[in-house]
């Protein structure tokens, strides 16, 4: 944080945690959560074996009674007669025996300080100081005694706060804040350094990227402001399935580890646990591979405090960068897309359908898809049919200067070309520019008809594109600037998560009005098409389609969740901007889906409660006609279209 161009991790606290130390100089480590009834011992440690074998190292398993807490000790048991000794985690929600039970169990146990020890759910209470000072001294009485086990048997602890059930003690005087969150975990970690227990780890989840990104950071400065240093365990609570889920996990867990933040991280797929880890550890990869320098050693930071204005934009709240538009780029327009079709077939307009746009033959006509991109690079390419006319079509600036209808087609200039050639175009021009090479270029030369396209092949890519930005808004060139990255030999896997990590991290902070990603020929158009509007929506840049966010189930679970998701999505997924929170039970509901316009919760055997935002609306529902009653309720809004 203190150098934007240099790589370097944040030197936490080393926690034990069974056989596998987490923090201080180890790796990044890979965790995941079980989706068994915790009382099957058997399910349960069969899909335990088959999470350590895809790459998990520690095994988290829902305990939210005694009984499922006791049982721990015989899934254990079963573990450890099978050979496998990975470090349990129970987690934990209302129930201070369940975690007491627990602790003597396994290897850590995670609670929640919005709702540990805390029978109230959600209610809205004014809290004076004194009030306020009485319900800590409540919490510290229950929470002593766990603390009190933990360190009698080397148990290590999270705590785990989620942006959606914060405590009310929090909501009065911070609201549903990240500030709030990260007073929520500092309260329980000064409780925990006041009974002289250290072994601890800290997390800071939403579902909102945004969000998550902010109270990490807030939470790092805090801690470090205190001479704290506790190891962060990363994550993106709800992501959902399938490209948007690894998408939406990339940007918030790919931001913070380009900050050098992060021991731990988990990817909350609704999905089988088994498919969590690979993801996981190709985020983590990247990362352990560039933070060891020319003699092998990791590179780490003791501080990672963030100076502000250093870096001119406040990196604890999200504002979209000024800039001046040009034409439909930047200022209050959203960030656009930019696809290259330079080696497509140019004589079939079919393949513009990978792009969003479907031509109709019969009536010669495009039809426009909700992620239609909106420029596409041509190279020297020129098409032998007509292209839609909202779509911009870009060419190397020779080729540009011989087209004889130029209506809706701007060159691509380098910086050199831009300052010495004459003609330009009078309303669009795009001005590559390498984040490697600024040296000697004088921006301030660029016009009113010049969009930047920020390039960088540098391992330290997004940190020299966000000196890029910085260098802009310090000399107050408000240019529009098209973030572009190259992916060369990375497979569809690959594009996705870093792409999402590498342009997410800009765009979390505000910084970029388009993206442009450029991948190998064998990697599809719609891919990329579909990546880039990905990005944006879970940076929450530009929503083009339906938000789901979705727990990845546990034992709690009282339906199944990823059938009811899918089935969910297939009838409503044309309802562009709706967000829809699909929650197996009530600790995940409305808690995590704080963000959400409408929540399907499941609140029994075959029962779901629907909510409108926070505000419970039909409980209780069966779950046979549930989704029928939820469309009813979005038509009741005015948010249904028919598709």
């Amino acid at each position: 944080m203190e150098d934007t161009s240099l790589y370097s991790r944040f030197l936490t606290r080393e926690v034990s945690i069974g056989d596998v130390p987490m923090g201080g100089l180890n790796p990044i480590r890979i965790q995941s959560m079980t989706t068994t009834d915790t009382m099957d011992t058997l399910a349960t440690v069969e899909q335990t074996i088959r999470m350590v074998n895809s790459g998990c190292e520690y095994v988290r398993i829902t305990a939210p009674s005694m009984k499922e807490a006791e049982n721990l000790a015989n899934i254990k048991k079963e573990l450890r007669l099978r050979g496998y000794d990975v470090p349990l985690v129970a987690d934990i929600h209302f129930t201070p025996n369940a975690a007491e039970a627990a602790a003597r169990i396994v290897e850590k146990v995670r609670v929640n300080p919005g709702n540990y020890a805390d029978k109230k759910r959600f209610e809205n209470i004014e809290y004076t100081q004194q009030a306020y000072q009485a319900e800590l001294e409540r919490i510290y009485k229950k929470f002593a005694p766990l603390v009190k086990i933990c360190k009698e048997y080397g148990t290590a602890m999270r705590i785990g706060t989620n942006h959606g059930s914060l405590s009310d003690r929090i909501m009065s005087h911070y609201g549903d804040t990240p500030r709030g969150m990260v007073e929520s975990a500092m309260e329980f970690i000064r409780m925990c350094e006041d009974l002289n227990y250290y072994n601890l780890v800290i997390s800071m989840k939403a579902s909102n990227t945004q969000v998550m990104v902010q109270a990490y950071r807030l939470l790092v400065e805090t801690m470090v402001k205190e001479g704290m240093n506790y190891p962060l365990h990363l994550g993106v609570t709800e992501a959902g399935d399938g490209e948007d889920g690894r998408i939406k996990s990339a940007v918030g867990i790919g931001t913070l580890l380009e900050d050098g933040l992060g021991d731990t991280i988990r990817v909350s797929l609704t999905e089988d646990p088994e498919f969590e880890a690979p993801v996981a550890k190709a985020l983590a990869a990247r990362y352990e591979r560039r933070a060891i320098d020319l003699h092998g050693k990791t590179l780490f930071t003791a501080s990672k405090t963030i100076d502000a204005e250093k870096l001119s934009y406040n990196p604890f709240e999200y504002q979209r960068r000024a800039t001046m538009p040009v034409q439909h780029i930047g200022g209050h327009h959203h960030p656009i897309v930019m696809l290259d079709v330079s080696a497509e077939n140019l004589k079939d307009p079919y393949f513009l359908s990978a792009a969003g746009y479907n031509y109709s033959a019969g009536l010669d006509k495009y039809n426009m898809a909700d992620q239609a991109c909106d420029m596409v690079y041509l190279a020297d390419q020129l098409p032998s049919f007509s292209f839609p006319g909202n779509l911009k079509q870009v060419y190397n600036y020779k080729t540009w200067l011989s087209l004889k209808d130029k209506n809706n087609c701007h060159p691509l200039l380098s910086f050199e070309e831009y300052q010495a050639s004459e003609p330009k175009d009078e309303t669009l021009n795009l001005v590559k520019i390498n984040a490697e090479a600024l040296e000697g270029k004088d921006l301030s030369i660029l016009k009113n008809d010049a969009v930047l396209i920020l390039e960088t092949s540098a391992l330290q890519g997004v940190a020299l594109q966000r000196a890029f930005f910085v260098s802009l808004m310090k000399q107050n060139l408000q240019l529009p600037v098209i973030i572009s990255r190259s992916y060369p030999q990375l497979n569809s896997d690959e594009l996705m998560l870093y792409a999402a990590t590498d342009l997410g991290a800009l765009l979390t902070d505000g910084l970029g009005d388009g993206v442009w990603i450029k991948a190998d020929d064998s990697i599809g158009l719609s891919l990329i098409n579909s990546t880039s509007f990905g990005i944006l929506q879970a940076t929450r840049a530009r929503i083009s389609k339906t938000e789901y966010i979705s727990c990845p189930s546990c034992g709690r679970t009282l339906f199944d969740l990823q059938e009811t998701t899918q089935l969910i999505r297939s009838r409503t997924d044309h309802l562009k901007g709706i967000k829809i929170g699909i929650m197996g039970c009530i600790v995940n509901g409305p808690g995590e889906m704080a963000d959400a316009d409408y929540g399907y919760v499941g609140t029994g055997p075959d029962k779901i409660t629907l909510y409108r935002g926070k505000e419970v609306v039909k409980k209780n529902v069966n779950a046979a006609r549930a989704l029928d009653d939820l469309i009813e309720l979005i038509k009741e809004d005015g948010n249904w279209v028919q598709k």
